[in-house]
Order: structure tokens, then C-alpha cells, then sequence
């Protein structure tokens, strides 16, 4: 599967969950940290670093979501077997 649309199904993986993804511009003292999970006002949100390369965005994408329970969610097997190796649960 190719980064792009490995971004797509964490982001849309993301969203089924009811977690806003938001790309921002991390200037300043922010601008050492590539993104992570958070809350604003009370709902869970991962916010990227808009400029980071791709394989940074989906390595946080995948580390956010991780955390949470994913084991009765539906996603495509390749998703789920990237997320698995990605938190070192792999079955294979």
C-alpha cells in the first residue's frame, strides 16, 4: 500500500472513531514537536504538523490511534496488520 493512501485510510480510520485530524502550521516552540493526541474542548483530536513528510504524518496518525481501542473496529486487514506492527503486536 502506498503512503498516500495509507494516510487516507488512518484518516478516515480516525474520523470513524469521531477524531478530528487537523494539519496545523507548528511554529515556535511547538515547532519541535511533529503532532500527537490531544483534547480540545473535551473531544479527542490529532493535530499534525502540516510540513512534516509523509511517513512522519502516518507515524503519527498510527501512534494516536493506537491508543486506542481498536479491537472491535472494522478497518481493511493491511490497515489493521500495519497498525499491529506499528504498536510491535504483529501476528505475523
Amino acid at each position: 500500500m502506498d503512503e498516500a493512501a495509507l494516510l487516507v485510510l488512518l484518516e478516515e480510520l480516525a474520523c470513524g472513531l469521531g477524531i478530528e485530524v487537523r494539519y496545523e502550521s507548528m511554529d515556535g516552540e511547538a515547532a519541535f514537536s511533529s503532532g500527537g493526541l490531544c483534547r480540545i474542548r473535551g473531544k479527542p483530536a490529532i493535530i499534525v504538523n502540516r510540513k512534516a513528510a509523509s511517513q512522519e504524518k502516518i507515524k503519527i496518525l498510527a501512534l494516536a490511534l493506537n491508543r486506542m481501542d481498536l479491537g472491535q473496529v472494522y478497518m481493511k486487514p493491511a490497515l489493521r496488520d500495519f497498525l499491529e506492527k506499528m504498536a510491535g503486536r504483529s501476528t505475523t
